[in-house]
């Protein structure tokens, strides 16, 4: 029997995809995925419209959340997966994430609206009710006014760091973010760690004090990820024990990315299932993975 097809990264329009959770996990159903993770920037909102939709799809679900941490300008995602979504630290942190993302979302339409035609309402009419509001909201806002030709653009244009729009948002450290997903029972991976251009966004230190306080795994198999930091990750993992992961990091229409571009092996998979204590997947009826 071939491998299992899991896709460990995907986003709802709760955070910054354009489907609705529900819908997410009927296209993964739809693209022969045996399992999908629902991994929305700072929130677990989409998890009870997901599950409902896969307890009737032959396909398992993964609930997760793609949490916000930062080593000062440099931002670090870590995927955490089947975590307990009351979990008071982490509710407490990500409701301050979410807080300070609004905010700082609208100081930077504000001072784009001095130079552009944008304000903030044209932004609220591109994110879903209690949707996460991020740059991929104000870059579609940018679409919709005609100002770049697609959220791409957006990013290498006005929302590039180097355009004088930009800030960063204020999260807490990658340690703290890996030490509150374990502490909620769920288990953390560093989301596309060799995506910049400026190398891996952690050094082997750093990732030896996140080994101590519970990483779990590396996303290495990722569109983003250049070649030469791929080789360095794997090398770290077998080194420190960890498992890899391969995800699309799909956001429905809002990338480029499509479902199951990359596969995490079963190993990994199951070593998710056995670690994790806060929740558990939601299997459907005839998945393979059950």
């Amino acid at each position: 029997m071939p491998d299992p097809f899991i896709d460990l990264h995907a986003h709802s329009s709760v955070s910054d995809g354009t489907e609705r959770p529900a819908e997410l996990v009927r296209a993964a159903a739809a693209a022969g995925l045996d399992a999908v993770a629902l991994t929305d920037h700072d929130t677990t909102a989409g998890w009870a419209d997901a599950s409902e939709s896969a307890r009737a799809l032959p396909l398992t679900l993964l609930p997760g959340l793609e949490l916000s941490t930062r080593i000062g300008f440099r931002s670090v995602h870590v995927l955490g997966y089947l975590v307990d979504p009351q979990d008071p630290g982490l509710v407490e942190e990500t409701d301050r994430i979410r807080d300070g993302r609004l905010s700082r979302a609208h100081r930077m339409v504000d001072r784009i609206g001095e130079d552009h035609p944008i304000t903030w309402a044209d932004v609220l009419a591109q994110a879903s009710p209690g949707a996460t509001i991020g740059r991929p909201h104000i870059a579609d806002a940018l679409v919709a006014r005609g100002l770049e030709s697609d959220r791409s653009a957006a990013f290498r244009g006005i929302l590039h760091p180097a355009s004088g729009y930009y800030e960063p948002h204020e999260a807490p450290s990658p340690l703290r973010g890996v030490e509150l997903i374990r502490q909620a029972g769920g288990v953390p991976v560093i989301a596309h760690p060799a995506a910049s251009s400026r190398g891996i966004v952690i050094d082997e230190p750093m990732l030896r004090d996140l080994v101590d306080a519970g990483l779990g795994g590396l996303e290495v198999d990722h569109r983003e990820n250049l070649a030469h930091g791929k080789r360095t990750l794997l090398d770290w993992a077998s080194r420190y024990g960890l498992f890899v992961t391969g995800s699309s990091d799909y956001h429905g229409t809002g990338k480029p990315n499509r479902l199951g571009e990359h596969r995490t092996a079963r190993a990994a998979f199951d070593t998710i299932l056995s670690e994790a204590t806060g929740s558990a997947p939601v299997v459907g009826p005839g998945s393979r993975l059950s």
